[in-house]
């Protein structure tokens, strides 16, 4: 799959960073977390457990015996791996073709299975950052954005926060160790904000500076100073 990149001059960038930028972090998303946490497979595996407890105690009920309460959720397992399956490799697909670049001035997203896009995020645009942890120390990292700063949620997803439709915010989803990368991000906008300052996007309002509200179970990284 790397040949669909061959024109990319550096990976995961559309053109070769300013001598005044250093490119400070990669990575992509951790494939089995994005399933579990953008795909939730596992909501999708605890939907058809209870179908099937559903179907049997239904079939029980009607006074039909064990063996034909256990017939009639046969077709149960094939639908439940044929959706697990489907969705696991939408994730690791997903995960394959992102490419997640921190550098001393801006967050650059390369995403999308099909049509691929680069989404390029200066750091004077992104008013605070967040982090959200999972159990196996992955994590998610979403970014407020200013008004006027305009990304289509289904253009962003699933590299977007859940339920953010209106005012969008991208999303470094599912990053392995995601403290330290939150921590780079905080310190390189740190950096940045104290230097010259950089051009917003044409349209985009100067950013406040507020913190973003946590998802459930996330917490604010730090406000953009």
């Amino acid at each position: 799959m790397s040949g669909d990149y061959d024109f990319e001059p550096v990976r995961g960038l559309p053109a070769h960073l300013p001598k005044s930028e250093t490119l400070l972090w990669q990575g992509h998303p951790e494939w089995r977390s994005l399933a579990v946490h953008a795909f939730h497979v596992r909501k999708v595996v605890v939907y058809f457990v209870l179908l099937a407890v559903w179907s049997v105690a239904s079939t029980l009920a009607d006074g039909n015996s064990m063996g034909a309460a256990l017939s009639s959720v046969v077709w149960v397992a094939p639908m439940a791996l044929a959706a697990v399956a489907l969705l696991s490799a939408f994730a690791w697909l997903s995960a394959r073709t992102t490419v997640y670049s921190i550098t001393s001035r801006r967050i650059v997203m390369r995403i999308g299975i099909a049509l691929p896009i680069t989404i390029n995020l200066p750091f004077r645009a992104v008013e605070s950052v967040g982090l959200k942890r999972h159990a196996d120390g992955s994590g998610d990292i979403p970014a407020s954005l200013p008004k006027g700063y305009r990304l289509a949620f289904l253009v962003l997803w699933p590299h977007a926060r859940p339920w953010r439709i209106r005012n969008p915010q991208p999303m470094l989803r599912s990053v392995p160790d995601v403290e330290r990368v939150a921590q780079l991000l905080v310190d390189a906008i740190s950096a940045a904000s104290a230097q010259a300052p950089q051009p917003l996007p044409q349209g985009a309002q100067e950013p406040d500076r507020r913190p973003i509200q946590p998802a459930p179970g996330s917490a604010p990284v730090s406000a953009v100073a």
